[in-house]
């Protein structure tokens, strides 16, 4: 049996969801997509609470592409979260975000991102930077075991 990798998005702006589906789509990347649509959702997926509960938790994404303002919970909680569970403290987390503030990108970097990318402000751009991204993550990058 096939288990398709899934990315999981968790972005509040619809337009942003679009345009990294689009970019993604482009790209020739099929993976499945979850979309959050705030940081609460983004936790009840990875960790099978809330709307999610039951979900198979063995079945935890390949990427998780994170912005940081989200409402209920901000990105830089839903990362922490991530790294402080053994069930998820692994998984690549790209935040893809608007802000370039040093403050942030320290923070992430402290709180265990693997990487940090500010959202072009162009199409043309976010989507080459999108394709790049899926492109490394999904098919370059050695993943890490699972414990």
């Amino acid at each position: 049996m096939i288990v398709e990798k899934t990315i999981l998005l968790i972005e509040d702006n619809p337009s942003d969801v679009l345009l990294t589906k689009r970019a993604l789509s482009k790209a020739g990347i099929t993976n499945k997509i979850v979309i959050a649509d705030d940081g609460e959702v983004a936790l009840d997926y990875l960790f099978g609470t809330g709307a999610y509960a039951g979900r198979d938790l063995s079945d935890l994404p390949v990427l998780t592409l994170l912005d940081l303002n989200l409402p209920k919970v901000s990105g830089l909680e839903v990362l922490r979260r991530i790294r402080e569970d053994a069930r998820t403290r692994r998984l690549p987390v790209v935040i893809l975000t608007t802000s370039n503030e040093q403050s942030d990108v320290g923070a992430g970097y402290d709180l265990g991102v693997n990487s940090y990318i500010t959202k072009p402000v162009d199409f043309n751009q976010f989507a080459h930077a999108v394709e790049q991204l899926g492109l490394y993550w999904l098919l370059l990058n050695h993943p890490p075991p699972r414990e």
